[in-house]
């Protein structure tokens, strides 16, 4: 089956891309977040509506609640990242890739006009 048009889109997954598309620049949401902005769904669904229709949408913005990367996007994510500012850490040594991750507590966004840093 081909790529569904944007008339064809599921409602959900609609609204799920409309929230990315809220998320400023150097902030983010995590699945979690999003399902729980819309009061539906969970972070699965989200994620599976990201993994599907997530390329028309700074789907970088929307990530894991640790702040690990999406595998096999890590580095185009980095790109956006850096471009953006969003706060990063990082990686130990010990990390594998060495690739940093998203500094969550600095990065996520709760949807207010000027988010409030979470505690």
């Amino acid at each position: 089956m081909g790529r569904m048009s944007e008339e064809s889109l599921p409602e959900y997954a609609e609204r799920v891309l409309e929230v990315a598309e809220l998320i400023p620049p150097g902030r983010v949401m995590t699945y979690g977040d999003v399902a729980e902005w819309l009061q539906e769904g969970g972070p699965r669904q989200v994620g599976r509506v990201m993994a599907l229709y997530g390329g028309a949408v700074p789907w970088w913005r929307v990530v894991r609640a640790d702040g690990v990367l999406l595998p096999s996007h890590e580095l185009r994510a980095l790109d956006h990242y850096r471009a953006e500012g969003t706060p990063l850490k990082e990686a130990s040594r010990a990390a594998e890739g060495h690739l940093p991750r998203v500094d969550m507590k600095r990065a996520r966004w709760d949807g207010g006009e000027h988010a409030e840093p979470h505690t």
